[in-house]
């Protein structure tokens, strides 16, 4: 799957481009905005799913979700969403969801919901660095970077972004050579989201797939167009540890403990504004230099 997000039309946000028909019981279908021949987002197959399996849910709230990227998303054609009812339980509810194009499975997803309660907490404290008040917009920074691109790369830099992220060096790691492999960015929807908390929870999965395996990227100075490079994401694991508002800014603090084996893996914390842990994630993704 992409690491790059769709972009969405001027009058739609995020929760409408998100949205699921319901063909049957356990049967949804999702499209995708931008329909250019290319791949699917990957957080937007994480999101859809996640809301598929909303839909068969009446109270409980997730509390984890363990995802395989099997194919690669054609974004020209719907995606077909099959709930299996797995388990409902005393304390717990498990799903899994199998998104399906052209009749085979591109992406599959297990999720674990319940209920709140009360018990023991503690948490990691947020990281120092920069207030997303000091940084400058992502997109912008991007399409200073781009000023010399083709025509269709502008035109996708100056359509409506769904999610808005601030950082320090807002992927242009690469023009200044190898670095650490740990990142921070500032992030929110552009979009209203709503009172629904499932569906800030929903799109918060969305954004948590943006600069993930460009993290394990930095210490070899290569970006998505560098000659023969290839990369896709294999599999994302998240864990919702507290309510938020994702209307509001988030700290998304990365960092890449390994690569090997043509692999990269990342680790990831969403820190609300206040410094309240609300998320942790994990991912694998490929990476291989052809020469």
């Amino acid at each position: 799957m992409s690491d790059i997000p769709e972009t969405q039309g001027q009058d739609e946000t995020l929760v409408e481009t998100l949205q699921l028909e319901r063909i049957e019981e356990n049967l949804f279908r999702g499209t995708t905005p931008d329909s250019r021949p290319g791949r699917i987002f990957g957080g937007q197959v994480i999101a859809q799913s996640l809301l598929a399996a909303y839909e068969t849910i009446e109270t409980r709230v997730c509390h984890s979700l363990h995802c395989y990227f099997i194919r690669p998303g054609d974004p020209t054609v719907p995606i077909v969403f099959e709930v299996d009812r797995s388990r409902d339980g005393g304390s717990f509810t498990t799903r899994r969801v199998v998104a399906i194009q052209h009749g085979k499975q591109i992406f599959n997803l297990a999720a674990s919901f319940k209920d709140p309660e009360q018990g023991f907490e503690h948490q990691t404290t947020m990281p120092p660095g920069p207030h997303w008040s000091e940084l400058p917009d992502q997109m912008q920074v991007m399409r200073e970077v781009m000023k010399d691109a083709p025509e269709e790369a502008k035109r996708w830099m100056s359509r409506p972004q769904p999610i808005e992220m601030r950082s320090q060096d807002a992927r242009s790691y690469w023009r200044d050579g190898a670095k650490e492999p740990v990142a921070q960015n500032w992030f929110r929807c552009a979009t209203p989201i709503g009172d629904d908390a499932h569906m800030h929870q929903v799109i918060l999965a969305y954004a948590s797939d943006m600069n993930l395996l460009s993290t394990a990227m930095r210490p070899y100075g290569v970006h998505w167009q560098t000659p023969g490079f290839q990369s896709a994401s294999l599999d994302h694991v998240m864990w919702f540890h507290r309510p938020t508002d994702f209307n509001q800014w988030h700290l998304y603090a990365h960092d890449s403990p390994s690569a090997s084996d043509g692999r990269g893996l990342i680790r990831g914390a969403i820190y609300a504004e206040d410094g309240t842990l609300v998320a942790s994630v994990a991912q694998e993704g490929l990476m291989r230099l052809r020469k």
